[in-house]
């Protein structure tokens, strides 16, 4: 009796509410039928109808609770609320569009509720399930909103996944006029619209459909047409970009084979965009690994010395970027990046982000010992006397500090150096603190020589 009590309170209750909310929807629709031309006023009541109206269709969808159980089958298994647009994943179940769009956003890739690993993020409407909702809805006089054309967070819809699913198709017919067509659409979008490049991480296959007619030229030994390849390494270029594609970009097989062909032929600005593409997927410290056994250090210091102007500022950053892992320092040195840096530094061509690179390589032993046969104290101390820059002073400090205690033969080049020009006390006065430490640090070292070879 208690509970039959309860819940006929609360069926009133509900009752009352709605009343109250059609008497509210009866006022706004009148003011919006004795239009007084104010058009802020009309706009705040259009606004607060649609809000009455969504309150009315909770409340009575609400209410049905206690008239009709809704079955199993029509809810949610992750808001285990009715469905308003059901989707297929790829595990098979089916799931209301937000709801399992949310758990794909916080970067799951498992089934929520056969923990399946999606083999993709692709959702396919259930029309099947959606009709049967519908049915149950009308028979039950529960209205469900009108299906609109689905817009995602990122504020791509539909019709934007049909086309992309459309350019794929074209990029892999067999014409040559449509991969160039597609190609050129799919860079621009990629980089004009953002949340474009969302839907390559959707399905494993897209970037290998992307890059199929690269593939498929090399395999045939020819060359692609320049644009072509310009347009798709600046795709990849623009995916990488997006946080959640870098993993998926760096690990598809066929990319960073292309990227290395690309650093190596096509026109400029393919070669730097296939530089910045490793430079920005190397930001993950998987992909360094990745990028470093492939090999790509090779094509990257050869572009570095052939130094064009254009190029310089992406493979220099690509170059750092994997040279923070360790083997790939070792790598780095091995392949000759030493003589081609020290090279650019004689003519100060990109000192920043050149001493960079060299700071990192300077705690090799070979490195070390390539810099004395080069004679790189002069040029570093050279460096040290001409830029106003901190940053490098510190950098070629860090540098010598490195030789002058691995190497003592460069020290009678640092001591001739301080006696006519004071460079490295001046540092360790006037310095940053980090180029300080590291200039007191190489006096002492050169006053510690010069007292042995008194001593001796």
């Amino acid at each position: 009796m208690a509970k039959s009590g309860v819940a006929e309170g609360e069926q009133t209750a509900a009752a009352d509410r709605a009343m109250e909310l059609k008497r509210e929807l009866q006022k706004l629709v009148k003011s919006l039928a004795d239009d007084d031309g104010n058009e802020v006023m009309n706009l705040d009541a259009i606004d607060r109808a649609h809000k009455t109206l969504r309150c009315l269709s909770e409340l009575k969808l609400n209410r049905s609770g206690g008239e009709a159980a809704v079955p199993e089958e029509f809810k949610c298994p992750l808001s285990l609320q009715l469905m308003r647009d059901p989707v297929i994943i790829a595990s098979g179940q089916t799931f209301d569009r937000p709801f399992i769009q949310k758990w794909l956003k916080s970067g799951n890739r498992t089934c929520p509720r056969t923990q399946q690993v999606l083999s993709h993020t692709i959702l396919t409407p259930n029309h099947l399930v959606r009709g049967m909702i519908v049915q149950w809805c009308e028979i039950h006089g529960i209205k469900l909103p009108e299906s609109l054309e689905y817009t995602n967070e990122d504020g791509m819809t539909e019709g934007d996944k049909a086309r992309f699913v459309s350019l794929l198709k074209k990029i892999s017919s067999v014409s040559r006029l449509d991969q160039r067509d597609a190609a050129k659409e799919f860079r621009h979008l990629t980089k004009r619209t953002p949340s474009f490049r969302s839907f390559f991480g959707e399905s494993v296959d897209a970037i290998p459909q992307l890059l199929s007619p690269l593939s498929q030229t090399k395999q045939d030994g020819g060359e692609p047409h320049p644009d072509l390849r310009e347009d798709l390494i600046t795709t990849l270029l623009n995916l990488s970009i997006h946080d959640s594609n870098k993993k998926l970009v760096a690990e598809t097989p066929t990319v960073i084979p292309l990227l290395m062909d690309a650093l190596r032929s096509g026109t400029i600005e393919t070669r730097s965009n296939a530089a910045a593409t490793l430079f920005t997927l190397s930001s993950l410290d998987s992909n360094k690994a990745l990028i470093g056994k492939s090999g790509t250090l090779t094509p990257l210091i050869d572009l570095l010395d052939e130094g064009h102007p254009s190029a310089m500022k992406d493979v220099t950053s690509a170059i750092f970027n994997l040279c923070i892992l360790l083997e790939n320092k070792v790598r780095a040195v091995r392949n000759g990046a030493v003589p081609v840096i020290l090279k650019k530094l004689e003519s100060r061509n990109h000192v920043d982000e050149l001493l960079s690179i060299l700071a990192m390589l300077s705690t090799s032993q070979r490195a070390i010992e390539e810099m004395g046969e080069l004679k790189a104290v002069s040029c570093l101390l050279g460096i040290m006397r001409e830029t106003s820059c901190a940053r490098n002073k510190e950098n070629c400090a860090a540098i010598l500090y490195n030789v002058c205690y691995s190497d003592r033969s460069t020290l009678k080049a640092m001591k001739e150096e301080e006696a006519t020009y004071r460079t490295i006390s001046k540092l360790a006065e006037d310095g940053s603190s980090r180029a300080k430490r590291k200039a007191n640090c190489i006096l002492e070292r050169m006053n510690r020589g010069s007292n042995n070879n008194y001593t001796s």
